[in-house]
C-alpha cells in the first residue's frame, strides 16, 4: 500500500488544523506501518501516558535535585507524543478501530495526563507560581470540555484550536523546559502566559461553540416544525 493511500486512511476521519499536521502526518504514516504486530492500539496509549508520568518525575528530581532534570522531560513528551498520537492510526490500519471505547479512552487518559504534568509543575514551582500550575490544568481541560461538547454539537471531532493542537504544545513546553535549565525561574512567567493566552483562546472557543448550539437549535426547531406541518396536511 502506498503511503498515499495510507495517508488517506489513517486521517479520514477527522482534519487537522494545526501548524505542523502535514510533516506530523507523514511521520506517522511512515511510523505505522512499521509497527511490530505484537504491540497493541492500547499498549501504545500506556506508553504515551508513561510519558507523562516520565515528565512528572522530571519536575520532582529537577525540585529535589538538580534542574538539569528538567531535560528528562522533553524525553517524556516525545514518548506522550509517541503513544498519544499512534495508538487511535494503528487501529485504523490495522482496520480494528472502535471508534467509541478509543474516543472515551482517549480523552481519560489526556486528561490523566495532564493531571499529572500539572501536578509536577506545581511540585517545581515555589509560592503563588503554585496556582498558576493549578489554573494551567483548569485551562487545558476546559479547551477539552470545548473540544468534546464541539464534538456533540457538530458531529465533527476536532483536536486542534486553530494553528495550535496538541503536538504545538509538547514542542512549546519543552522549549519552556529548556529555557528554564538555562535561566531558572523563567519557567514560571512562560507558564503565566501560556495560560493567559489559553484563557484568551477558550473564551473565543466557549462563544464560537455557544453561537454553533443556537444555530443547531434552530435547524432543529425548524425540522420539528416542518415535520408538524407535514402530519397535518396528511
Amino acid at each position: 500500500m502506498s503511503e498515499l493511500k495510507i495517508n488517506k486512511k489513517l486521517f479520514q476521519d477527522r482534519k487537522r488544523t494545526n501548524i505542523l499536521s502535514d510533516p506530523e502526518q507523514k511521520l506517522i504514516t511512515y511510523l505505522v506501518p512499521k509497527i511490530p504486530s505484537w504491540i497493541s492500539s492500547d499498549m501504545l496509549t500506556g506508553i504515551g501516558t508513561f510519558g507523562s508520568a516520565l515528565i512528572l518525575l522530571a519536575f520532582i528530581l529537577a525540585k529535589h535535585i538538580a534542574v538539569e532534570y528538567l531535560l528528562l522531560g522533553i524525553l517524556g513528551f516525545m514518548i506522550n507524543w509517541l503513544g498519544d498520537s499512534l495508538d487511535g492510526r494503528l487501529a485504523f490500519y490495522r482496520n480494528k478501530s472502535r471508534r467509541w471505547y478509543g474516543f472515551s479512552l482517549d480523552i481519560i487518559m489526556d486528561w490523566i495526563s495532564t493531571v499529572m504534568i500539572g501536578f509536577g509543575y506545581i511540585i517545581y514551582a515555589t509560592g503563588v507560581f503554585e496556582v498558576i500550575g493549578y489554573i494551567l490544568v483548569a485551562c487545558y481541560g476546559w479547551s477539552m470540555i470545548i473540544s468534546q461538547l464541539r464534538y456533540k454539537v457538530t458531529d465533527k471531532y476536532t483536536i486542534d484550536a486553530g494553528f495550535v493542537g496538541p503536538t504545538e504544545i509538547r514542542v512549546i513546553i519543552s522549549l519552556v523546559l529548556v529555557l528554564e535549565v538555562v535561566f531558572p525561574g523563567v519557567i514560571n512567567y512562560l507558564v503565566a502566559a501560556i495560560c493567559a493566552i489559553l484563557v484568551f483562546i477558550n473564551f473565543r472557543d466557549t462563544g464560537l461553540l455557544l453561537k454553533m448550539g443556537d444555530v443547531r437549535d434552530m435547524e432543529e426547531r425548524a425540522a420539528k416544525e416542518q415535520q408538524e406541518r407535514l402530519k397535518k396536511v396528511d
